[in-house]
């Protein structure tokens, strides 16, 4: 294999986003020079580990191997990045060699900061500590939930962004309505506790989510941000984000959503606005400063949450504006904020919240979706996976 490699688009990053946006431009003109840059051999239907640790699905069910994936024609450089040198048009891998590329499309995903929370690597996966965020821990999340008979669960979220801004809530939920159709309920105090100052943002599914806690005794506090775990003494420690004091609570079962970044490469590079996500246009996801490179995905700056739902409005923008600049055209298609978060809010309902940028409601269905509804959990569980792997990740959907 020669030291330095060459190709017209060169895609960093093979999750949803990169996937997608490939099988686009290969959909567009199958005679386009595409490499896509990942190192995983396992692609990850990540939305369906709530309800993995929630006991409904055993973990497998959400992997597929990546090469099942990569469109005909694209090149899978299976390594990865560890720079971008903009100003020179290449991307550095880890064994050194470089990618030279005319475009470049950056959707490398987050970067879990789970050692941001002092002591929380050495008790994830034991001890009543665990985390829906991981492949290797999330099945001890639903073992946590089934074997606690009393005592104190907690479910956190960090201040920073996060995957799927509601995932942190949605486990809570599935504990709560398991405990209490189990007949545990009421000797287990359920707490939510946020380094975020309101359940939701968009009022109208805030709401909702409001009266839910409230029906079902969860006790919510926030903007306390969680910062260590002793897993001897079974204690998390919060610091309070609009102060200093510290909250300290006793736990038997711990849910814990990491701090999450941009990857290092991507904030050390000249691409990261001055917050290290990747600065773009919201509207045309083409960069900033370089005409020639586009983002997408859960690492850019665009002010909406970070799921999959969102990729799947920004891929077809991304894809058909890169086309249009391929061409010597101008990016003519606009993206305007739309995601979506299935809330779970039991093991028979769902409230499906559908907003854009402007954290307006632009649902899908003729229908209050604000309302918990058997219907959008049946939706979640079965027809979202499929539309998925055989929609989404085909450049169809």
């Amino acid at each position: 294999m020669s030291e330095n490699i060459k190709h017209q688009v060169v895609i960093v990053g093979g999750g949803t986003a990169g996937i997608c946006v490939a099988a686009r431009l290969h959909n567009f003109d199958s005679k386009l020079d595409i490499a896509i840059i990942e190192p995983s051999t396992k692609h990850y239907y990540q939305p369906l580990w709530t309800l993995v640790g929630g006991g409904v699905f055993p973990k497998e069910e959400s992997e597929r191997d990546e090469v099942n994936f990569i469109p005909k024609g694209a090149e899978w450089i299976q390594e990865r990045a560890t720079e971008i040198r903009a100003d020179e048009n290449k991307v550095v891998l880890e064994s050194s060699r470089k990618v030279s590329y005319e475009f470049l499309v950056v959707c490398p995903g987050l970067q879990l900061d789970w050692g941001e929370i002092k002591g929380l690597k050495d008790s994830l996966g034991k001890d009543g500590v665990c985390s829906n965020y991981s492949y290797d821990t999330v099945e001890s999340t639903w073992q946590n939930i089934k074997s606690l008979k009393s005592g104190n669960a907690i479910f956190t979220e960090p201040i920073t962004p996060v995957k799927c801004g509601g995932a942190p809530q949605k486990i809570c939920y599935l504990a709560e309505d398991y405990f209490r159709k189990n007949g545990v309920r009421e000797n287990i105090n359920v707490r939510f506790i946020s380094g975020k100052g309101k359940i939701f943002a968009v009022p109208l599914y805030a709401d909702s989510l409001t009266k839910h806690i409230k029906n079902t005794g969860i006790e919510a506090v926030f903007n306390y941000n969680l910062v260590e775990v002793k897993h001897e003494s079974k204690e998390a420690i919060f610091q309070s984000t609009i102060g200093e004091k510290e909250l300290v609570q006793k736990y038997d079962m711990l849910h814990v959503t990491p701090p999450m970044s941009a990857p290092d490469f991507i904030k050390q590079s000249t691409i990261a606005a001055e917050t290290g996500w990747v600065e773009v246009d919201k509207s045309t996801l083409q960069h900033i400063r370089y005409s020639n490179i586009f983002r997408l995905g859960d690492a850019s700056n665009l002010p909406t949450s970070k799921t999959g739902a969102a990729i799947r409005k920004q891929a077809p923008v991304a894809a058909h504006n890169l086309y249009q600049v391929i061409r010597g055209q101008k990016p003519d298609k606009i993206y305007d904020g739309y995601t979506s978060c299935p809330l779970v809010t039991g093991y028979d309902s769902l409230i499906l919240a559908e907003f854009d940028y402007n954290n307006e409601p632009q649902e899908t269905f003729p229908f209050d979706q604000s309302k918990e509804r058997y219907s959008m959990y049946l939706l979640k569980k079965y027809i979202l996976p499929k539309f998925y792997w055989y929609g989404m990740l085909k450049g169809r959907a």
